[in-house]
């Protein structure tokens, strides 16, 4: 059930004479506090993260499999040695290099496989969330010279959300849940009804916590997003090539961002879109943080969308390109994500059995027959 943010209202009561102006803002940012202590924000949100960036470093990883010995491997250039040399001098840490054994690799390589595909499932996400933070981390750190900003927002992202309620949503402790709810309903109620004060109160200090540690790392989450924005737009204000509009022609024509030649220099023979290009990117960029709070951010969630969706194409940098709309998707609020469920349903299961989703719904027990009442 969600709580309101706006306090209830009251009737207004005649103050004394010579008393001050009435202050509502005290009571309204306590009725928010109270509400962000009390129920986690936005839980479809934080589940599309966990199901992108599991996703998103299960398929990073399976593309890699071929060449996994000279990235993060005993052949690699950067040996494990090297590599210990440089977290002495950084302290960061990695569980590759406590070996250089071949089969102690091939094992954490296979772990990493299985953490993202529990992650992505929502299976004990809690106890995941931390395995999968530190399978990231520890692949980061062991090749920390082969990354590129879509590895680090992965990491970033990882660490993050090991803070949050993210299995809460569309996945498989939600439904466990939901079927134990389902399943002993009547057992939990009577439980609560002989459970303790002591008992009472850390379960109320659990949920209390729960709910705490979410809202603030779905609100670091939100932060970065629109840091990570704000500043590469001021960043690019700076250059002289994105002030003319030049700045995507010479990207365009760099051999180690063209996975497709023919195509980027097709894109390269339209002058001005390649200026309104470069104009809009900066714009956005800039203006993101701003406009969060109104219906204009929709709008530039979409424009986003598209320029994502080229980088990745034209530039060939698909896993940064799928980390920032990932990312992209906090800001989407949980209704957005309830319609896209229902339309899930109408459309995926109505057409699995031939049937709208209401016919595909099993039919209800018939009501047992009632006596007549005596006397």
């Amino acid at each position: 059930m969600e709580t309101e943010l706006v306090p209830a209202r009251h009737p207004r009561t005649a103050r004394p004479a010579g008393a001050g102006p009435a202050h509502p803002l005290p009571d309204r940012v306590r009725a928010t506090l109270d509400a962000l202590t009390e129920r986690p924000v936005s839980l479809y949100a934080a589940a599309v993260l966990r199901i992108g960036y599991g996703l998103a470093y299960l398929a990073f990883l399976l593309r890699e499999f071929p060449h996994r010995h000279e990235i993060w491997g005993p052949e690699s250039p950067w040996t494990p040695e090297l590599a210990r040399q440089l977290f002495d001098q950084t302290g960061w840490v990695s569980i590759l290099t406590l070996s250089d054994s071949r089969a102690y690799f091939e094992s954490c390589y296979a772990l990493a496989v299985v953490a993202s595909a529990l992650f992505a499932l929502g299976w004990r996400t809690r106890a995941v969330s931390v395995l999968f933070a530190v399978v990231v981390a520890s692949f980061h750190g062991r090749a920390i010279f082969m990354t590129d900003g879509g590895d680090n927002l992965i990491l970033l992202m990882a660490v993050y959300l090991v803070l949050t309620a993210c299995g809460r949503r569309w996945s498989l402790d939600a439904r466990r849940t939901r079927l134990r709810t389902c399943a002993g309903a009547e057992e939990h109620m009577q439980a609560d009804r002989i459970a303790g004060e002591l008992r009472h109160h850390l379960r109320t200090s659990r949920r209390t916590l729960t709910a705490v540690l979410h809202n603030c790392g779905m609100f670091v989450i939100a932060a970065q997003v629109c840091f990570l924005y704000g500043s590469a737009g001021l960043y690019k204000v700076q250059g002289g090539s994105w002030g003319n509009g030049t700045a995507l022609h010479y990207v365009l024509n760099l051999d180690l961002f063209r996975p497709w030649p023919g195509l980027s220099l097709m894109a390269d023979e339209h002058d001005v879109l390649i200026a309104i290009a470069c104009y809009l990117t900066v714009l956005l960029q800039v203006a993101f943080p701003f406009v969060l709070f109104g219906r204009l951010k929709y709008p530039v969630l979409a424009m986003l969308l598209g320029m994502h969706v080229g980088i990745a194409v034209l530039m060939g940098l698909p896993l940064f390109s799928g980390a920032m709309i990932i990312a992209d998707a906090v800001f989407l609020p949980d209704r957005f994500y309830r319609a896209l469920g229902r339309l899930w349903q109408r459309t995926v299961v109505g057409a699995g059995s031939g049937k709208t989703a209401d016919q595909a719904r099993p039919p209800l027990a018939p009501v047992p027959a009632q006596s007549e009442p005596s006397g």
